[in-house]
């Protein structure tokens, strides 16, 4: 946590930085508590923790995106990364958080609550099927996901919730150029344009990378125009038939 709260107190002061670390602690206290009961990370050690789920979701805060979406929608949320984190330090910005086992998002909804996140509403359903709902379709400027997936698969699963001019983010492994290359059809199908992939970087003020040794890229996706009325396909299909 050490680490966190240094580079927190610098891009925020010290005031800011320990209200922000307090809720960071405790969210973490009652991931790892509630993950002996229901399977909310596989991570268990705190200085894994801290760099793999808070150090990593946070390398995004810095991108345009961020700074310009007002509605935020992560997919496949998991223990709730990289959505609480960047609700715990953006807290005038709207977080909806999505995630397939319902019981999982009760208890990060809990956990929001607990640490006094008023900026996150947790929907438990498919993305299949919440991408296809009048409620959530396109109506978010800013798509981010952790989820394991090819990004063929992914792109089928977020671009339909996020505007036009909106973005999407994909937090992606060592492989993202290939993932991507493969991928460029299905999203220019589904509405959207490859704007960049970068390493995901999260810096101090003299320069270090905090995430230097994690090896995370993050492909940015920019939303052109309207995702066809077709996509995303039934539940299922896109996973087991990846648009080509």
């Amino acid at each position: 946590m050490e680490r966190l709260e240094k580079f927190l107190t610098e891009r925020f002061g010290e005031k800011r930085a320990a209200k922000l670390v307090d809720r960071f602690s405790k969210y973490m206290e009652m991931t790892l508590d509630w993950n002996e009961k229901v399977n909310l990370t596989s991570i268990t050690e705190p200085a894994e923790f801290v760099e793999k789920h808070y150090l990593d979701s946070l390398s995004v805060m810095d991108s345009y995106e961020i700074e310009d979406a007002e509605k935020i929608i992560d997919i496949g949320t998991g223990g709730g990364f990289p959505g609480i984190p960047l609700a715990i330090v953006f807290p005038e910005k709207k977080f909806t958080l999505v995630d397939s086992l319902d019981k999982r998002m009760k208890i990060v909804q809990q956990m929001a609550d607990e640490i006094g996140l008023k900026n996150v509403t947790t929907v438990h359903g498919r993305a299949e099927d919440l991408g296809q709902s009048k409620q959530y379709r396109e109506k978010f400027d800013l798509c981010v996901s952790r989820a394991v997936a090819n990004l063929s698969t992914l792109s089928e699963y977020c671009l339909p919730f996020v505007k036009v001019e909106g973005s999407f983010i994909a937090f992606k492994g060592p492989d993202a150029e290939e993932e991507a290359m493969d991928a460029e059809n299905a999203i220019m199908e589904l509405g959207g344009a490859l704007a960049d992939i970068e390493e995901a970087g999260l810096f101090m003020d003299d320069g270090t990378d905090l995430l230097a040794d994690v090896g995370h890229m993050l492909v940015h996706i920019d939303k052109e125009s309207k995702t066809p009325k077709k996509y995303p396909r039934k539940a299922g299909t896109p996973s087991k038939n990846p648009l080509k």
